[in-house]
């Protein structure tokens, strides 16, 4: 969170020595810091964890038809997990941001990590090449890579509901804010799923909103006894 934070146990925890320090610098520097920013590594570190994580799958799983590996890898390269793998760095430790994310909690924030990760991807590409950057990747998801079986490939709540609901020419479902508790950098959501045509409405609570709809519609999913509870 310094403007010059302490990089040689960073890259220590992230297994790269960078030859131009500068450019992890760059990919720990939020936009909220300032004009130079590590918005273009992010894009970059995208593409490439994408790429890396296709491969893997493709190359590991040969059984697996196209769908499946699309929610593998989806599952794999999503700001949840992509936050993880920042916090297991403590990165949260090492980004430079303005005042106002600061003051918001923003080196806590999941989106802020998961931007992060990327472009240390990114920079570790500019820095080395694509076999080393792949090598990086890799290490740092093995322990997910390793537990990803094909029965992890069923679509989310929300997804299922949809679709279950469309295939009976039902209304789609209607998600509501019921409240947020907490300060900004740690909240709480509570939401609920109104199912309007079968006069059903569920709740669920998570630490976004997203998270809060996906386990109302896995509520709805077992009130409608498509899943057991």
């Amino acid at each position: 969170m310094s403007s010059q934070p302490d990089l040689d146990q960073l890259q220590r925890c992230l297994g790269y020595q960078f030859k131009s320090p500068e450019r992890l610098l760059l990919a720990l520097t939020h936009r909220s810091y300032g004009n130079q920013n590590n918005e273009r590594l992010e894009f970059l570190g995208d593409s490439i964890v994408n790429m890396v994580i296709a491969e893997y799958l493709f190359l590991n799983f040969e059984k697996a038809r196209e769908g499946q590996l699309s929610r593998l890898r989806a599952r794999m390269v999503k700001g949840v997990t992509l936050a993880e793998i920042g916090r297991e760095f403590q990165l949260g430790s090492y980004l430079r941001l303005g005042s106002g994310e600061l003051k918001s909690g923003g080196f806590r924030r999941e989106s802020i990590l998961a931007d992060a990760v990327e472009s240390i991807i990114g920079a570790i590409y500019l820095d080395s090449d694509f076999d080393t950057c792949r090598e990086q990747i890799l290490r740092w998801f093995e322990g997910r890579l390793k537990q990803l079986d094909l029965q992890d490939t069923q679509k989310d709540p929300k997804t299922r509901l949809q679709e279950y609901l469309q295939s009976r020419q039902f209304p789609l479902p209607r998600y509501e804010v019921i409240s947020v508790d907490g300060e900004a950098h740690n909240q709480t959501f509570h939401v609920s799923c109104v199912l309007s045509s079968l006069g059903r409405t569920t709740n669920g609570i998570g630490s976004s909103r997203r998270v809060a709809e996906q386990e109302a519609a896995r509520s709805a999913l077992k009130q409608l006894g498509v899943e057991t509870p």
